[in-house]
């Protein structure tokens, strides 16, 4: 009988041991790690920009309408420079807001969005958007106003004025095309706070809906978001406004736990083939 060679034996159990280690950690590793952003997101990183990513956080429980609740504290925050509008009559070269800070939560129903930022004086007339594209077509982030080769999409427009008990849901396809939803389809709602010379103010609305004007969001999908501001103070009204450019927003989807039981079947595998390597060695010595 040909003897068996017991270092290559060991060799091979270690690994399979080895491989099924590198398994488990791999798995695990990919059920937790989150989804990296697009292209742009990577650039914007390369060249020392914000981060540019919201994403909206999933717990397990509902998003809070209060925006001193302590559950914005498990939301990333990040922060967004904000400048005049400038492309477009009424222009304005002097705005109060300059940056704004975005956090978001969910839970796989009900989306919050809460945005804060500074202003010295509180003003009936102040006030802040949200704003993403609706539908395939590219749109600026100003309301979605056309410009050279670039076709005009439809954007809506979560609204908040100060002197609102609740934002408007509105859509727009440009400058002057402006136009609240109709009242059975207001389904944004939210409250404002201002304390210190900070605004922080809440938004929150279902993740989808049957408003075929309103922006679906669907976990694990990048779309676009951008943000407007307004002093009343400084007489900013319309298009005379502080915004941002478009970033991106993110729902965070919820954990894929079938890796865990691929991994599962890989061990058990390895586990079935030590088993048999074994029975074979042990009936050789026989």
């Amino acid at each position: 009988m040909k003897p068996v060679d017991s270092k290559r034996h060991l060799a091979s159990m270690a690994g399979c041991a080895a491989l099924a280690a590198l398994v488990c950690a791999a798995a695990s590793w990919a059920a937790d790690e989150p989804v990296k952003a697009p292209v742009e997101q990577k650039k914007a990183e390369e060249a020392g920009a914000p981060s540019g990513v919201v994403t909206a956080k999933l717990i397990d429980q509902a998003p809070p309408d209060d925006p001193a609740s302590p559950l914005w504290e498990q939301a990333p925050e990040v922060e967004f420079p904000m400048s005049p509008q400038v492309h477009w009559d009424p222009r304005i070269f002097n705005v109060t807001v300059k940056a704004m800070k975005i956090r978001a939560l969910q839970d796989g129903r009900q989306l919050a969005v809460r945005l804060e930022y500074a202003d010295p004086t509180q003003d009936p007339g102040d006030a802040v958007a949200v704003e993403f594209p609706v539908g395939d077509k590219k749109a600026h982030f100003a309301h979605a106003q056309e410009m050279a080769q670039v076709e005009s999409g439809e954007v809506n427009i979560w609204y908040k004025k100060a002197s609102d008990a609740q934002p408007t849901d509105m859509n727009a396809r440009g400058f002057k095309t402006l136009k609240a939803q109709d009242q059975a389809e207001q389904n944004v709602t939210g409250k404002g706070v201002w304390k210190d010379g900070v605004w922080r103010v809440v938004m929150l609305r279902p993740l989808t809906d049957s408003g075929a004007d309103d922006r679906q969001f669907a976990p694990g999908q990048f779309v676009q978001i951008a943000f407007a501001a307004w002093d009343a103070t400084n007489r900013e009204q319309g298009a005379m406004k502080a915004v941002t450019s478009w970033w991106w927003f993110f729902v965070e989807p919820p954990p894929n736990r079938m890796i865990l039981v691929y991994t599962g079947l890989v061990i058990v595998g390895v586990v079935i083939v030590e088993a048999a390597v074994v029975r074979r060695i042990r009936r050789k010595k026989a």
